[in-house]
């Protein structure tokens, strides 16, 4: 059976965005745990021409259902005219696990 969580990928120019939107998910229950990994090197296409810049990756582990809720809350503190906010399905997680993300991430 797959899993309900998702894992959403969030680029984010600064450090320290991605620790606000970070510290904000988890704090209103959008997320259950929230990693930042960078600085990456990205190249992209922007006004007709290739970019590149430094930024950091936000993962936020939460349950599928809570979706358009962390859509909204990073469209809203984010930035960037289009950010890259990307869920993937998680495939398997160990069941301990899987509960207690699912507790930690319930609408209140």
């Amino acid at each position: 059976m797959m899993s309900e969580i998702i894992l959403i990928r969030v680029n984010c120019p600064s450090e320290d965005l991605a620790a606000s939107l970070a510290e904000a998910a988890v704090k209103g229950h959008l997320a259950a745990c929230a990693n930042i990994e960078g600085p990456i090197a990205s190249v992209y296409h922007w006004d007709g021409k290739i970019e590149r810049g430094e930024e950091y990756v936000l993962w936020l582990k939460t349950r599928a259902d809570r979706w358009s809720d962390v859509e909204t809350l990073v469209s809203a503190l984010h930035p960037d005219d289009t950010p890259a906010i990307l869920a993937i399905p998680c495939v398997h997680a160990n069941a301990r696990y899987e509960a207690w993300l699912s507790a930690n991430s319930k609408a209140d």
